[in-house]
């Protein structure tokens, strides 16, 4: 079991309400400002033809930033969903990572091993990085280190000014994932079916915990633990420092996979998975404390903001779950698959669909 004061989570804070990455902060914990106890409603929405949004945006001084799957990546006035700019990698390469916004930089990675450092006010180029594999991950930074995974199997560290490689770090397979940063160590699982525990300083490996299955998966952290859901069915709790899995979940009615990541509240790991259900285990223990049939697959994570859980279906469904009862607190219909995952920030909801509509949900006042 995992102890009580190891795992403190603490809600974003309100004077800092950006999306600026995946899951929203450097530790993946899917923990968003603002509250949404009522049904949201549309601000804006944005179509594109013969594309779909299947990554989740970020969101920062008052624009959204998010990529296609036709090798386009956006920038919109959050606030009135007017197009800034837009910026095209070349050959409708799909952009399959989601976007990070450092410092005036947005970073993104492509199907073809290109991560991308653009000006986040007029979308220009500064500078690229190849690597010799898809770059899927999302990109992470602490402490003057950019770092993310790629299918070629290695965890890059670079300099997020001038992309200069500081170090690399060879697993045994494909990484998936965003990797997770924590008090100067980098958390990072994929195909190798480990989850590595790698200083953020000179790319060493600390330790690795056996995971059992592959994961796709980023690691969500609270103090010395990490929850993180796998394709072997299962979702893991691990004390990361010791290093060892202290807990595992798998549904006994449904045995599907975990793609999505966790998130997190004080008490819960949230995570949906292909079985149709959104799960809410207990910290502590990985015991189910409620589930939720989302009557469709979930492929992308949830967020948590106040005491709801945003989720998308594959039904075309957006959630919101009170994680206190795991009740429906309120459905908006996207009218078509959703894979990506919700970005929130500023009271509002940034989502896409798989058939190219982005939505601007805001919270009613």
């Amino acid at each position: 079991m995992l102890s009580c004061a190891a795992t403190a989570v603490h809600a974003r804070d309100e004077k800092d309400p950006a999306w600026p990455m995946f899951r929203g902060d450097p530790m993946q914990t899917g923990i968003a400002a603002g509250e949404f106890p009522n049904r949201p409603s549309v601000r804006w929405s944005h179509s594109v033809k013969d594309a779909a949004f299947t990554t989740a945006a970020a969101i920062a001084k008052n624009t959204v930033f998010v990529g296609d799957d036709v090798g386009v990546m956006r920038a919109f006035d959050l606030s009135t969903g007017e197009q800034r700019w837009r910026f095209e990698v070349g050959d409708e390469v799909p952009i399959v990572s989601a976007p990070t916004v450092y410092d005036g930089i947005v970073y993104f990675g492509d199907e073809s091993g290109v991560l991308h450092a653009l000006n986040a006010k007029d979308g220009s180029e500064r500078w690229t990085f190849k690597t010799d594999g898809s770059i899927v991950s999302g990109i992470n930074i602490g402490d003057g280190h950019l770092v993310f995974g790629s299918y070629d199997g290695n965890l890059y560290c670079i300099n997020p000014y001038d992309g200069k490689a500081k170090w690399k770090f060879q697993t045994d397979d494909k990484i998936h994932g965003t990797p997770a940063i924590v008090k100067n160590r980098v958390l990072v699982a994929g195909c190798d079916s480990k989850m590595h525990v790698v200083v953020l300083a000179d790319g060493r490996e600390a330790s690795s915990v056996p995971l059992g299955s592959v994961s796709g998966s980023s690691a969500a952290v609270a103090g010395q633990h990490a929850f993180i859901g796998t394709y072997g069915n299962e979702v893991l709790g691990i004390d990361w420092q010791k290093p060892e899995v202290v807990w595992r979940f798998e549904n006994e009615d449904r045995q599907f996979p975990f793609v999505a990541s966790v998130a997190l509240t004080d008490k819960l790991a949230i995570i949906g998975g292909r079985d149709k259900t959104v799960h809410g285990l207990d910290i502590k223990t990985g015991d189910p404390v409620w589930t939720f049939n989302a009557k469709g697959r979930v492929e992308g994570s949830a967020v948590v903001a106040g005491n709801i859980a945003i989720v998308g279906t594959q039904r075309g469904m957006l959630f919101g779950i009170d994680t206190k009862t795991g009740k429906e607190a309120w459905h908006f219909e996207a009218g078509e698959s959703i894979t990506a995952s919700p970005a929130v920030a500023n009271n509002c909801i940034v989502i896409g669909t798989d058939d190219g509509v982005l939505y601007c949900l805001e919270a009613k006042k």
